[in-house]
């Protein structure tokens, strides 16, 4: 029954993320393309304002953080410097009746086995011959598997020269941070940069997912918001629980409700790593990954001076000595943060013996803030309306709609999560007032139109 809930609950949210322009299947039209989402006019906002949100919590509010936007297409060498051609990887088994490809160490965990994408083949091998009654094809429902296997996830792509035959072909980036570390000293030169520092990056990157499920949460093609801080290795562990409660605090900021979220302790750490912790929150299966946070010692920096040829030094000129820094590093991505906010935000209450479905979502990250709604289609009060719209609009980000009754708009605007909806009627030709109503209390207020615009940025700021 839970489980039926569950699924329940996921579904709802999906469908809503369609009907109203949240997010599509790509590729819809020709049948889809599994593992990658398209963000619609309401997506899209709503990932900008996660966006920006972050970049003001990690960039605006920090002088010692600075952005940067690295390609997406670097040197394979620096893919094999960091290790990603060889162990950038999960555990893969295929079904021998019909090849449909699973991914062990999930597959093992919903059943109640712990695993881990990084424990070796033998180990994950033995959980899975051990348990193998248990799990079953997703597709066939057969239980012939084959062993489990490392499968890399990077993309490759045809770039320029690229062949078949070639011993170095590009990759799509699988993750934004490399692109950091391969501008360490540049941001150093060019901004004159001291210890303790950051440097903050918000980008594609891309998977080649064995399995990609559960909506938003595991995609091929995603954006990351990741920083990665520059410490001396003495001050490593400090900076370390810094940086885990001031993301708690930037989380909890985007209105998550906090009985939704918990940490979590990687057991298994990377062999380089002081310490791992997940931020994770209550999606409709349970508490998962929202947000990394890492202690990862000097080994990226490291592992990049003997790729390059090129010391990654920095030079402290206050005690004249040379050292590669440690970094910790968040790393967040926003699909995942789209998701965890709809969810959280989602919402069922009966009014009037119906059931409205309302996105409670914080005004900073709504959307839409305001609707400008005329009562009817007629002229005489789609024209001042619309005026209102354009006198709005440089200021918020509003929305114009006539169509259908007034309580159908009002319910769509609450699916959205739009927090106002102002409404002007016949009696505001007369008064110059409009009606001002409330998302969540659904209360309505009388303001005079010259207001309008002080009302709202009081209600917003």
């Amino acid at each position: 029954m839970e489980k039926e809930t569950e699924q329940n609950k996921m579904d709802k949210i999906i469908s809503l993320a369609k009907r109203r322009g949240f997010v599509y299947p790509s590729s819809e039209i020709y049948g889809g393309f599994a593992g990658v989402y398209d963000f619609g006019p309401m997506g899209v906002e709503l990932e900008n304002n996660i966006k920006s949100h972050w970049w003001k919590w990690m960039v605006q509010r920090r002088s010692d953080i600075v952005g940067l936007d690295s390609s997406i297409f670097m040197t394979p060498r620096i893919w094999e410097a960091s290790g990603h051609t060889t162990g950038f990887s999960d555990p893969m088994a295929e079904c021998k009746e019909c090849n449909t490809r699973i991914r062990v160490d999930k597959a093992l965990e919903e059943i109640g086995i712990t695993a881990d994408e990084k424990m070796s083949e033998e180990d994950i091998n033995k959980l899975f011959e051990d348990n193998k009654d248990k799990i079953k094809c997703p597709k066939c429902g057969k239980q012939n598997f084959s062993k489990a296997k490392k499968f890399n996830l990077l993309v490759k792509s045809n770039l320029g020269d690229f062949t078949e035959n070639n011993n170095a072909p590009a990759y799509l980036r699988g993750e934004t941070c490399q692109g950091i570390y391969v501008n360490f000293l540049n941001v150093v030169d060019s901004m004159h940069m001291k210890l303790p520092f950051g440097i903050a990056q918000i980008g594609k990157a891309f998977r080649n997912e064995i399995s990609p499920r559960q909506f938003l949460f595991r995609a091929r093609e995603f954006e990351q918001m990741e920083m990665q801080y520059f410490t001396r290795p003495e001050d490593e562990m400090v900076e370390y629980k810094k940086l885990k409660e001031y993301r708690w605090k930037a989380i909890l900021d985007l209105g998550i409700k906090e009985e939704n979220l918990r940490w979590k302790q990687h057991e298994n750490l990377v062999f380089y790593a002081k310490d791992a912790w997940d931020i994770e929150y209550r999606y409709p299966w349970g508490f998962d990954e929202w947000e990394g946070i890492h202690a990862r010692g000097n080994y990226d920096l490291t592992q990049h001076s003997k790729g390059c040829g090129k010391e990654q030094n920095y030079y402290d000129q206050e005690k004249n000595e040379k050292f590669i820094p440690h970094i910790i590093e968040s790393s967040v991505g926003v699909g995942r943060s789209v998701f965890a906010v709809l969810c959280d935000a989602y919402t069922e209450e009966e009014v009037g013996g119906e059931t409205r479905v309302v996105l409670k979502l914080d005004k900073k990250i709504a959307p839409i803030k305001v609707a400008i709604l005329p009562l009817s289609k007629k002229e005489e009060l789609t024209k001042p309306t619309m005026e209102l719209f354009n006198s709005l609009k440089n200021s918020f980000v509003c929305q114009y709609d006539e169509t259908q009754s007034i309580g159908k708009r009002y319910r769509r605007q609450d699916e959205i999560g739009t927090p106002y909806c102002i409404t002007f009627d016949f009696d505001s030709l007369n008064d110059a007032s409009v009606t001002v109503r409330d998302r969540d209390t659904m209360k309505q207020e009388r303001i005079k139109i010259s207001e309008v615009e002080n009302y709202l940025k009081e209600k917003l700021k």
